[in-house]
């Protein structure tokens, strides 16, 4: 479990976002919960997390629990070519790339909508999922 996505399972945008990287992720090195998953509220915790006091996605790398623009940058440069360039964003300072994050979480429900449920994994995704 040396890298964890920890998404907003009822969250419209979350939930691409997180088909995409399962589709882009061809290595297979990301594994995937939702925040509102016991494993998620567990993870989160342990790191003295609310799940969505600080955005919708968190990145679990090495032990080390991201926030915000860092996680999603994070989470990209795991990804294969030429996915993984999007790292080269934290040139940007971090405050800067934090607002514009905060902006589009505060807003993901209203702009993508959200859902009832948290997302389940389809059977083909479940190995992916804790």
């Amino acid at each position: 479990m040396n890298r964890v996505v920890i998404f907003d399972g009822m969250c419209h945008l979350c939930d691409g976002f997180v088909s995409r990287l399962i589709r882009w992720d061809t290595e297979e090195k990301l594994l995937f919960t939702a925040n509102q998953s016991a494993e998620g509220s567990r993870i989160l915790q342990e790191h003295g997390k609310k799940a969505l006091a600080e955005g919708s996605v968190f990145f679990l790398e090495e032990g080390q629990l991201y926030t915000k623009s860092t996680a999603a940058l994070r989470i990209m440069k795991n990804l294969p070519f030429p996915f993984s360039l999007a790292y080269g964003l934290t040139v940007f300072p971090e405050g800067i790339r934090n607002m514009v994050y905060t902006w589009i979480a505060k807003n993901r429900y209203r702009w993508f909508g959200k859902r009832d449920t948290c997302r389940m994994p389809t059977p083909e995704e479940a190995a992916r999922f804790l």
